[in-house]
């Protein structure tokens, strides 16, 4: 068997689907199919089992990918050993993250990794939390920045953050007369949230569970509408379709500046509002695996966070 061999193995346990396994190893559907049945015949066991629809891996198969991909994973260790005779830092980075992360950390966190690391380019992915937590335990990424709490996958982890949230209301809502708000006072609003596989919907739900009804004529939440992202639902705010939470760093620099001025015709139809006490928070968090080598680019890549601006979040050592 080779090393390709296993790796084509991996790749169809992960698509489910030949033609998207060979796509994803850059060979054609026939050069992959023969080098698995090859594979299977030296084994002299079935390792898929092929339907019209799907392919699913057999039980000893998945065993075998399983071992394949700690192998894949061994194998990659000896290049970056010797890359790291040279530079421990030396080569790109491969770095998920979510998407309610993403489009705020990650402008002010390339710029400083260009800064520290140019050597070492961050390869990047949005998605989310459970699609990054399986890239990341099968050697696709090398590690994730997400939000607690998710499913144990065996990754060591490193607290970068916490995050408050933050209120979003049409400028012409009565609560805009406000500085802060209280989850109390959410309950009778129409709450916009990002739709399901968002873990940041989650978190909006354990601020106020009342949201989680979804009925009409439920006391609390009225209803709900559902958006694709954090800067759509802003949108969806300024129209006047209700309210929502989004995390500090989504929040622009200069909109908690302006506590209690009239608005500029020119500034956004939307207010920020602050929890008044204790505000709900999200732990932020780096995800990598046990075995994963190159130590020196975690520790270049918390560092590189830690020197990002992140306004109005707690850092965490």
């Amino acid at each position: 068997m080779t090393l390709t061999e296993l790796k084509y193995i991996v790749a169809v346990a992960r698509e489910k689907h030949f033609g998207k396994a060979a796509e994803a190893c850059f060979v054609s559907q026939p050069t992959l199919s023969v080098a698995i049945k090859k594979l299977e015949e030296e084994l002299d066991l079935k390792l898929f089992e092929r339907s019209a629809n799907e392919v699913t891996v057999t039980p000893l198969g998945d065993e075998i990918v399983r071992q394949a991909q700690s192998v894949l994973e061994q194998a990659a260790n000896i290049k970056e050993i010797a890359k790291r005779g040279k530079d421990p830092l030396a080569g790109p980075l491969k770095l998920g993250v979510i998407y309610t992360i993403a489009p705020y950390l990650l402008p002010d966190l390339v710029r400083q990794a260009i800064a520290r690391t140019p050597q070492m380019p961050l390869m990047l992915q949005e998605n989310f939390t459970v699609k990054l937590l399986e890239s990341v335990r099968t050697g696709e990424l090398d590690c994730a920045i997400m939000a607690e709490p998710f499913p144990d996958a065996g990754l060591a982890i490193a607290p970068l953050y916490d995050e408050p949230f933050v209120a979003v209301v049409p400028t012409s809502h009565p609560l805009a007369t406000q500085d802060h708000i209280t989850s109390a006072q959410l309950k009778s609003e129409t709450m916009l949230l990002l739709g399901n596989g968002h873990c940041f919907r989650d978190h909006v739900l354990e601020v106020c569970p009342e949201f989680a009804r979804f009925s009409s004529d439920a006391e609390g939440i009225r209803r709900s509408f559902e958006g694709s992202s954090l800067e759509t639902i802003k949108h969806m705010v300024a129209a006047g379709m209700g309210v929502t939470l989004v995390p500090r760093l989504g929040v622009p620099s200069e909109a908690l500046e302006r506590k209690g001025k009239r608005r500029r015709a020119d500034e956004p139809y939307v207010k920020y509002l602050p929890f008044d006490g204790d505000p709900p928070t999200r732990r932020v968090v780096l995800a990598w695996r046990r075995s994963f080598t190159r130590y020196e680019a975690i520790a270049a890549l918390r560092n590189a966070i830690y020197a990002c601006e992140l306004p109005g979040v707690k850092r965490l050592s």
